[in-house]
């Protein structure tokens, strides 16, 4: 009985290795997400250098996005077995050699190549193995730390594109990109050092853990709890979900500066818009990650897609950087609020037993949206010479997202 008294506590403890989990997924997320989406900043400077149109360039980051999902897939299924601290080892190493190789590129295959699929390689062990590795070691405040660390995906939004755009305007854009590399590889491998999958590591329990589960073997409940989710509608409804919501996303991301410059913003303001993106996504992740520990994660995608499909309603006319600073607060709370309700969402429908695994398959349809929706505003840009028609199939894909989203039931497990 004093044994059993003694795990409990282990559970929520003044000080609890826990929070050492979080600030290395916050860390990690804020250094390699942030020169994630430091791409649209890259965007213009490497097609003019070259004479690509819009749509080839931006089909290396759907490619990305693309294996970015398969990998995610494999990467979740890794971190199930050998953890994260091995899988993130050598993602990082990827990621930081993928950016290095980029300032050399003299082809348009060679982009592809290394953007498209060694740096989206290691970038698929940055999201499903870190958040599905923080959703473990909490029962409790399972939304609110998950929200937290993945604010690092907003802080990083605002730090990196500044700080390539800066290194773009006083060099040029092949220097920025060492840059990058020197410090997403310093940082992720670093810092992956300090992570362990689970608290039973180190003989604990996770944050508000009343005991310590007795069930099958590890692996086995893995594929298990992963063969029921294939089978079930709403696992299928969860994808879609994801796939709507990043196509909207991830047009956003891949063609608002470009998209900005074209009427006329200078290239030091537009990179601004995405800046105020990552600062609204920070207080979003922190205030809805604490929301989804009240009320539910369901609720909490609606809320996404709401604030998504309003702000690429409100793009269409905007003109002017009060009117873009707008979006991008509207925007923000879209594109905060879905990055921390995935890992809470799955976790609430599917047993955590194979959460990478789960999360794994549902970041691929994720990944895919953004993939479809950037490449296809890219075209559809080339076409017509305006993103207008773009924002407007994203913002339809988004309403579908919604209608999809109140389709989601409770489930009891």
């Amino acid at each position: 009985m004093a044994n059993h008294k003694s795990s409990n506590k282990t559970s929520e403890p003044g000080f609890f290795y826990g929070y050492i989990i979080v600030l290395s997924a916050f860390l990690i997320l804020m250094t390699v997400w942030g020169a994630q989406y430091s791409f649209g900043v890259f965007f213009k400077p490497v097609l003019n250098e070259f004479g690509w149109t819009r749509a080839e360039t931006s089909g290396a980051y759907s490619l990305s996005m693309v294996l970015i999902g398969i990998f995610g897939v494999f990467t979740g299924r890794l971190n199930d077995r050998f953890g994260p601290r091995l899988v993130l080892t050598v993602c990082g190493l990827l990621v930081g050699l993928g950016y290095f190789l980029m300032s050399q590129i003299s082809a348009i295959w060679q982009m592809y190549l290394l953007y498209g699929v060694l740096i989206s390689a290691g970038i698929s062990g940055m999201i499903v193995p870190l958040l599905s590795t923080v959703a473990r070691w909490f029962v409790k405040k399972r939304g609110l730390a998950s929200g937290f660390a993945a604010t690092g995906v907003g802080v990083g939004t605002i730090i990196m594109p500044q700080l390539a755009n800066y290194l773009i305007s006083s060099y040029n854009w092949r220097t920025s990109y060492i840059t990058v590399s020197v410090i997403v590889l310093t940082v992720t491998v670093a810092i992956a050092q300090f992570l362990k999958r689970d608290p039973g590591q180190i003989g604990l329990l996770a944050y508000g853990a009343e005991t310590a589960k007795t069930e099958m073997p590890l692996l086995k409940a893995r594929d298990v709890s992963v063969r029921k989710a294939i089978r079930s509608s709403r696992f299928w409804i969860i994808c879609l979900i994801g796939f709507c919501a990043s196509f909207g996303m991830q047009t956003v991301m891949v063609h608002i500066v470009a998209h900005a410059t074209d009427i006329g913003i200078s290239a030091a303001a537009a990179a601004t818009v995405i800046s105020v993106i990552g600062v609204v996504s920070i207080f979003n992740k922190l205030g809805l990650g604490s929301i989804i520990d009240r009320i539910s994660s369901k609720r909490v995608v609606i809320i996404v897609f709401v604030s998504l499909v309003t702000s690429l309603l409100w793009l269409l006319p905007a003109n002017d950087m009060w009117m873009l600073y707008l979006f991008a607060i509207m925007f923000g709370v879209s594109f905060g609020g879905y990055g921390v309700v995935q890992s809470p969402l799955i976790a609430d429908y599917f047993e955590l037993s194979g959460h990478g695994a789960i999360f794994g398959l549902v970041s691929f349809a994720t990944q895919t949206g953004g993939a479809v929706g950037s490449l296809v505003a890219g075209r559809i840009f080339d076409i017509n010479n305006s993103y207008y028609w773009a924002f407007i199939l994203s913002a339809a894909i988004g309403t579908a997202g919604l209608i999809l989203s109140t389709m989601l039931r409770p489930v009891c497990k």
